[in-house]
Protein backbone atom coordinates (compact mmCIF):
# COMPACT_ATOMS: atom_id res chain seq x y z
CA UNK A 1 0.00 0.00 0.00
CA UNK A 2 0.97 3.56 -1.05
CA UNK A 3 0.14 6.88 0.55
CA UNK A 4 -1.25 7.97 -3.12
CA UNK A 5 -3.51 4.25 -3.07
CA UNK A 6 -4.89 5.27 0.11
CA UNK A 7 -9.31 6.46 -0.13
CA UNK A 8 -12.16 6.12 1.64
CA UNK A 9 -14.59 3.01 1.49
CA UNK A 10 -17.40 2.84 -1.21
CA UNK A 11 -20.24 4.63 0.36
CA UNK A 12 -18.42 6.33 3.48
CA UNK A 13 -18.86 9.74 2.25
CA UNK A 14 -21.89 10.84 0.83
CA UNK A 15 -21.64 13.03 -2.50
CA UNK A 16 -23.05 17.08 -2.74
CA UNK A 17 -27.34 16.97 -3.56
CA UNK A 18 -26.84 19.04 -7.11
CA UNK A 19 -30.39 20.85 -7.14
CA UNK A 20 -32.18 22.77 -10.15
CA UNK A 21 -30.79 20.58 -12.57
CA UNK A 22 -34.00 19.27 -14.08
CA UNK A 23 -36.86 17.25 -13.12
CA UNK A 24 -35.65 13.88 -13.57
CA UNK A 25 -32.95 14.16 -10.76
CA UNK A 26 -36.18 14.60 -8.15
CA UNK A 27 -34.50 17.95 -7.19
CA UNK A 28 -35.33 20.17 -10.69
CA UNK A 29 -37.03 23.44 -10.82
CA UNK A 30 -37.84 24.63 -7.50
CA UNK A 31 -34.65 22.65 -5.75
CA UNK A 32 -36.58 21.48 -3.19
CA UNK A 33 -37.66 24.87 -1.61
CA UNK A 34 -41.18 24.74 -2.11
CA UNK A 35 -43.49 27.03 -3.73
CA UNK A 36 -42.50 31.24 -3.92
CA UNK A 37 -42.80 33.26 -0.85
CA UNK A 38 -39.40 34.54 1.41
CA UNK A 39 -38.44 30.73 1.97
CA UNK A 40 -37.78 30.14 -1.58
CA UNK A 41 -35.37 33.24 -2.28
CA UNK A 42 -31.89 33.37 -1.73
CA UNK A 43 -30.57 34.79 1.58
CA UNK A 44 -33.83 36.70 2.98
CA UNK A 45 -35.13 33.97 5.44
CA UNK A 46 -34.71 35.92 8.26
CA UNK A 47 -33.17 34.59 11.88
CA UNK A 48 -35.33 35.55 14.91
CA UNK A 49 -38.53 36.73 12.45
CA UNK A 50 -42.05 35.53 13.47
CA UNK A 51 -43.84 36.62 10.84
CA UNK A 52 -44.85 40.05 12.31
CA UNK A 53 -44.98 38.77 16.28
CA UNK A 54 -42.94 40.30 18.41
CA UNK A 55 -40.02 38.13 18.67
CA UNK A 56 -39.15 36.23 22.10
CA UNK A 57 -36.08 38.54 22.26
CA UNK A 58 -38.22 41.37 22.25
CA UNK A 59 -40.56 40.09 24.40
CA UNK A 60 -38.15 38.89 27.53
CA UNK A 61 -37.66 41.37 29.86
CA UNK A 62 -33.99 43.12 30.17
CA UNK A 63 -31.72 43.12 32.94
CA UNK A 64 -28.38 45.60 33.11
CA UNK A 65 -26.83 48.45 32.10
CA UNK A 66 -23.70 49.20 30.00
CA UNK A 67 -21.78 52.20 31.31
CA UNK A 68 -20.53 53.34 27.44
CA UNK A 69 -18.36 56.22 29.67
CA UNK A 70 -16.71 53.55 32.11
CA UNK A 71 -13.35 53.59 32.02
CA UNK A 72 -11.25 50.18 31.29
CA UNK A 73 -8.46 49.50 33.81
CA UNK A 74 -5.87 47.30 34.09
CA UNK A 75 -5.91 45.80 37.45
CA UNK A 76 -3.12 44.30 39.35
CA UNK A 77 -2.42 43.06 42.37
CA UNK A 78 0.30 44.40 44.94
CA UNK A 79 0.89 40.59 45.85
CA UNK A 80 1.19 40.17 41.74
CA UNK A 81 3.84 43.00 41.73
CA UNK A 82 5.87 41.59 44.84
CA UNK A 83 6.25 37.94 43.18
CA UNK A 84 7.43 39.78 40.24
CA UNK A 85 10.16 41.81 41.95
CA UNK A 86 11.27 38.99 43.69
CA UNK A 87 11.61 36.84 40.88
CA UNK A 88 13.80 39.97 39.09
CA UNK A 89 11.14 40.04 36.07
CA UNK A 90 10.41 43.97 37.39
CA UNK A 91 13.38 46.31 37.94
CA UNK A 92 12.88 47.81 41.99
CA UNK A 93 14.23 51.10 40.97
CA UNK A 94 12.70 51.87 37.77
CA UNK A 95 9.38 53.47 38.15
CA UNK A 96 6.73 51.02 37.58
CA UNK A 97 4.21 52.26 35.22
CA UNK A 98 1.95 50.72 32.07
CA UNK A 99 4.64 49.55 29.90
CA UNK A 100 6.69 48.06 32.40
CA UNK A 101 3.76 46.02 33.88
CA UNK A 102 2.37 44.96 30.45
CA UNK A 103 6.34 43.99 29.55
CA UNK A 104 6.33 41.78 32.75
CA UNK A 105 2.87 40.30 31.60
CA UNK A 106 0.86 41.22 34.41
CA UNK A 107 -1.17 44.01 32.86
CA UNK A 108 -3.17 42.88 30.29
CA UNK A 109 -5.90 45.06 28.49
CA UNK A 110 -6.85 48.45 30.13
CA UNK A 111 -6.88 50.81 27.11
CA UNK A 112 -7.64 54.03 29.97
CA UNK A 113 -4.17 52.86 31.96
CA UNK A 114 -3.31 50.68 35.03
CA UNK A 115 -5.11 50.48 38.51
CA UNK A 116 -3.29 48.82 41.48
CA UNK A 117 -4.95 46.77 43.88
CA UNK A 118 -3.77 46.31 47.53
CA UNK A 119 -4.65 42.32 47.57
CA UNK A 120 -1.83 39.99 48.80
CA UNK A 121 1.50 40.63 50.95
CA UNK A 122 3.98 43.79 49.91
CA UNK A 123 7.29 45.09 51.22
CA UNK A 124 9.47 46.78 48.39
CA UNK A 125 10.21 50.00 48.05
CA UNK A 126 8.86 51.69 44.50
CA UNK A 127 7.78 54.42 42.83
CA UNK A 128 4.39 53.94 40.91
CA UNK A 129 3.29 56.02 38.41
CA UNK A 130 -0.51 54.45 37.63
CA UNK A 131 -3.63 55.71 36.47
CA UNK A 132 -5.64 54.74 39.47
CA UNK A 133 -5.32 53.30 43.06
CA UNK A 134 -7.06 52.02 46.08
CA UNK A 135 -6.90 53.34 49.44
CA UNK A 136 -5.50 50.56 50.89
CA UNK A 137 -2.96 50.12 48.38
CA UNK A 138 -1.62 53.09 48.32
CA UNK A 139 -1.15 52.85 52.29
CA UNK A 140 0.57 49.48 51.99
CA UNK A 141 3.30 51.36 49.23
CA UNK A 142 4.29 54.27 51.30
CA UNK A 143 4.00 51.99 54.79
CA UNK A 144 6.57 49.87 52.37
CA UNK A 145 8.54 53.14 51.67
CA UNK A 146 7.33 53.31 47.85
CA UNK A 147 5.40 56.03 46.53
CA UNK A 148 2.68 56.68 44.11
CA UNK A 149 2.11 59.45 41.35
CA UNK A 150 -1.48 59.22 39.95
CA UNK A 151 -1.55 60.35 36.29
CA UNK A 152 -4.36 61.31 34.20
CA UNK A 153 -5.16 59.27 31.01
CA UNK A 154 -6.07 61.21 28.17
CA UNK A 155 -9.29 59.29 26.37
CA UNK A 156 -9.38 58.33 22.96
CA UNK A 157 -10.93 60.70 21.32
CA UNK A 158 -9.04 63.58 22.97
CA UNK A 159 -5.28 61.82 21.72
CA UNK A 160 -7.33 62.01 17.91
CA UNK A 161 -8.29 65.54 18.25
CA UNK A 162 -4.85 65.97 19.56
CA UNK A 163 -3.25 64.27 16.61
CA UNK A 164 -5.40 66.38 13.89
CA UNK A 165 -3.98 69.52 15.75
CA UNK A 166 -7.97 70.24 17.47
CA UNK A 167 -7.96 70.27 21.15
CA UNK A 168 -11.76 69.05 22.82
CA UNK A 169 -12.18 72.38 24.19
CA UNK A 170 -11.50 74.29 20.97
CA UNK A 171 -14.22 72.01 19.52
CA UNK A 172 -16.96 73.47 21.85
CA UNK A 173 -15.80 77.45 22.50
CA UNK A 174 -15.75 76.80 18.43
CA UNK A 175 -20.08 75.00 18.68
CA UNK A 176 -20.72 77.82 21.23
Amino acid sequence: MKLNEIKDNDGSRKGRMRVGRGIGSGKGKTAGRGQKGQKSREGVSINGFEGGQMPLHMRIPKRGFNNIFAKDFAEVNLGQIQKLVEAGKLDAKAVIDHATLKAAGVARGGKDGVRVLAKGEFSSKLKFNVAGVSKSAREAIEKAGGSVDVIEVVPAAEKAAAKKGKTLAAKKAAKA
